[in-house]
């Protein structure tokens, strides 16, 4: 318990730092000496000295020291390691708290020759008195140990060297040679010790060959002896190493590891081999024949090779979290290690301990994702998982801002961890179904679909592998509120009044296929006010979008229809209507001096009624103004066939608007109207005269002081300067002008403006040229009409009668599609 946990593992021991109390701080891990003095630990003194630190089960950090490891102490057959962890918060390592873990393992006995094959190094510890170089022994290669002595006689007494045997050259180093190249040099009472990095130079790699198989297995090799002169002696060691690099398949599921028995290296200069013991386990634990059973691994000792055969999910091993391309998966990983006992005609009994730890392939694993919403609560609920213990989630993408999981609340997200018994998890997230962020879409009657879209990014415990999960996950709600509508008619006008609802946000207004715009509306002289709220549509009752359905004498049944159609799909949503009667009055004129000007509509059931064919009882007489739905005539009644009775009181004209269709003498549209002038008509006047003077009018001479200026609000305080010229506007950006009468200063003077007009340069008999005002009025044939604004009086102006402010809208010469400029 605690912190620090050690094992003994034969010639290992073991210290695993608890993820517990370890987990999100930052460490420093060093060795103490036998004088007290730490060490700290890095890679490269790590398979140096022979310390190893990994990571099992996701988060424990697993320490692990050799028996010959640099700085352990060996007394006898008992060797002890001490450790001291500094732990902080921060990266600057301040407020640590320091740990000291101090252990002791017995091992024994020694074997003549031990070889240790860590994750980050080998080592090969030997007996320092064997074996003893025999004249004429024969070697497995051409060269020969005995080379190596003048290069022992050359050095100094008490010095170790160290010479590597490699096919095209030996290489002899000094101990402080090698130390300084990384390599591991150590001497006790009984034995000399090599230890060498995987990354050494040295390294050879070596293929051995199995029987009947087409590949070998590849080992990392060092061919070496170890010497040193005392007194009159030399005493040399061979110093071979090699352990496997592969040799690891995966078949049905199951992975398969072989390790060949006889491997070169090891056994130069041997003629006998004899098998004394093989045994395996997992995280260095030997198992039992019946506890490898019971997890279903396979054992075989063959005559060439030793096999190990382990169902990938079986117990012992575990699965880690993975990433490849973005994607989330797994890795099965299990530390497997084999121990081989043999002997030899060379060096007696060699043992043999290999840690091989086994990752698998990635395996892509799909995620679940659960649409748990509560619909009476109105709250998505999304479950996502699950995952292994070593998965974090550290921030939510949502509508394109990445905020990190503590800050997502504030958008309405709350997420959290749900744990299972297994050690897996999965995350939970909720959000309102009124969150800005969900999406809401109309679907059928009373239902929407309520849409999550977000993205969530994980990292992986120790190895920060990073990977995002996409979660969309749509509700049908019972809770669409569908626009409605009430209309009503005046004398003129045809108004619909539509109350949004909580799905016609994108909804647009078409009249027919006719799109209903701000800018349409004003072209039309429609009105169209949206206040987010309501939208209040008001069409005059002669217009082309308006139907007519039938005529009475009791009036005329006019109707509007109006559609709300999607903004992207322009699928129709919603269909409103109103129809009024309209005194056929609307239709007729009858004026003093005998003209007649009526209109006639364009009844719904006539569908080929041409409008432009309309004619009176007099087919001469056709239409002065025509549109789709409408004919406009004007004639005295004298004409046109008009036909005229009388009574005491009245006169009466009668005519018909007619329809024939081509080549047929019988119209198929008839429509009576009628104008009645009273005969006789007596008014009564009062008449007073007065003797007043005749009025009379002074002629006088003066001059008169103007001023033309341009403002920037319809406030007109803040007219341009002269240095603010020329100014940049943009089309239909309102133009604010003031016209003023400066001299005289004479109450009883009135300003009015004649004609005002614009042109294309600073000229003004320039051609081309646009009337802005005429005769003092607004120019009937603009797009966007001149408006004028009313002066009061103000401490800037004295005299309101004086001034003339009026408003034009932005706009540029174009002769046919090209734009004109000076």
């Amino acid at each position: 318990t605690g912190p620090m946990i050690s094992e003994c593992l034969g010639n290992l021991l073991r210290i695993t730092l608890s993820a517990e109390y370890f987990e999100d701080k930052y460490l420093s891990l060093s060795v103490i000496d036998q004088s007290g003095i730490a060490w700290e630990l890095d890679e490269a003194m790590a398979s140096q000295c022979g310390y190893t630190v990994t990571y099992s089960n996701w988060r424990n950090i697993e320490f692990r020291a050799s028996a010959l490891s640099c700085h352990s102490r060996l007394e006898k057959d008992v060797f002890t390691v001490t450790i001291q962890i500094k732990a902080s918060h921060t990266s600057d390592m301040k407020n640590t708290a320091t740990h000291l873990k101090s252990a002791s393992c017995r091992y024994g006995p020694w074997s003549p020759r031990e070889l240790v094959c860590e994750s980050n190094y080998m080592e090969v510890s030997v007996r320092r008195e064997v074996p003893q170089t025999v004249k004429d022994f024969i070697q497995d290669e051409p060269d020969d140990w005995t080379l190596t002595f003048p290069e022992a006689k050359a050095g100094e007494a008490s010095v170790w060297q160290i010479v590597f045997h490699q096919p095209e050259e030996k290489k002899a180093l000094l101990v402080s040679d090698a130390w300084s190249a990384g390599y591991g040099l150590n001497t006790t009472d009984t034995r000399v010790l090599l230890r060498i990095p995987y990354t050494a130079v040295q390294i050879q790699l070596v293929e051995v060959d199995l029987f009947l198989q087409a590949q070998g297995i590849t080992f990392s090799a060092v061919r070496s002896s170890t010497f040193y002169k005392q007194r009159w002696m030399i005493l040399m060691v061979d110093t071979a190493v090699a352990c496997p690099v592969d040799g690891v398949d995966y078949t049905n599921k199951t992975i398969i590891w072989t390790v060949p028995k006889y491997i070169q290296p090891l056994s130069a200069g041997a003629t006998s081999f004899k098998d004394v013991l093989v045994e395996a386990g997992v995280d260095l634990h030997k198992l039992s024949a019946k506890e490898m059973a019971s997890r279903k691994y396979v054992l075989s000792n063959d005559l060439n090779a030793i096999t190990m055969k382990i169902p990938i999910g079986a117990e012992g091993g575990y699965y880690k979290t993975s990433v490849s391309s973005g994607q989330h998966g797994t890795k099965y990983i299990i530390n497997l290690f084999l121990e081989h006992q043999w002997e030899d005609n060379k060096w007696g009994l060699t043992k043999h301990t290999i840690i091989k730890e086994i990752e698998t392939p990635f395996e892509q694993v799909e995620l679940a994702i659960t649409n748990n919403s509560n619909l009476s609560a109105r709250l998505m609920n999304v479950t996502v998982g699950t995952f292994l213990p070593d998965v974090e989630l550290v921030n939510l993408t949502i509508d394109g801002a990445t905020v990190a999981v503590p800050e997502a609340v504030q958008h309405g997200y709350l997420t959290y961890e749900i744990r299972y018994a297994n050690g897996s998890k999965a995350y939970v997230i909720k959000v309102p179904f009124d969150a800005p962020s969900i999406k809401k879409e109309y679907v059928r009657a009373d239902m929407r679909a309520h849409t999550l879209n977000v993205t969530l990014a994980f990292i992986t415990h120790p190895t920060s592998e990073t990977f995002t999960v996409p979660v969309t996950t749509v509700s049908a709600v019972k809770d669409a509120v569908l626009p409605s509508a009430r209309g009503f008619c005046d004398g003129r006008n045809l108004h619909l009044i539509i109350t949004r609802g909580n799905v016609d946000q994108n909804w647009l207004p078409f009249i027919s296929d006719w799109h209903l715009t701000p800018e349409a509306a004003q072209k039309y002289n429609y009105s169209l006010r949206d206040n987010g709220t309501h939208l209040a549509i008001s069409v005059p009752f002669l217009f082309s979008h308006v139907n007519y359905e039938d005529f009475h004498t009791s009036g005329i049944k006019a109707s509007l229809h109006l559609t709300l159609k999607d903004g992207i799909t322009l699928a129709n949503r919603r269909d409103f209507s109103i129809s009024c009667r309209f005194s056929p009055s609307e239709l007729i004129q009858c004026l003093p001096n005998g003209t007649v000007i009526i209109t006639t509509v364009k009844l719904v059931g006539i569908a080929d009624l041409d409008t432009s064919l309309l004619v009176l009882r007099d087919r001469q007489c056709k239409p002065s103004l025509v549109t789709e739905k409408t004919a406009t005539f004007k004639f005295n009644v004298n004409t046109c066939g008009t036909s005229r009775k009388f009574n005491s009181t009245t006169m009466t004209y009668e005519n018909d608007v007619l329809y024939f269709r081509p080549g047929n003498d019988t119209p198929v549209y008839q429509l009576k109207f009628v104008c009645s002038y009273a005969i006789k008509q007596t008014v009564d006047i009062r008449y007073e005269s007065k003797k007043n003077p005749p009025p009379s009018i002074k002629p006088g001479f003066g001059s008169l002081a103007l001023s033309l200026k341009l403002f920037k609000e319809k406030s007109y305080s803040d007219p341009y300067q002269e240095l603010e010229y020329p100014v940049v506007k943009y089309l239909r950006e309102s133009l604010y002008f003031e016209v003023e009468l400066l001299q005289p200063k004479d109450a009883r003077l009135e300003l009015n403006l004649d004609d005002c007009w614009a042109t294309n340069s600073r000229s003004q008999d320039s051609l081309p040229q646009w009337p802005i005002l005429i005769n003092g009025c607004e120019n009937s044939e603009d797009s966007y009409r001149t408006v004028f604004h009313e002066v009061n009086y103000s401490i800037r102006v004295k005299f309101p009668q004086h001034l003339k402010r009026f408003e034009v809208r932005m706009f540029t010469f174009v002769q046919g599609t090209t734009l004109l400029q000076e």
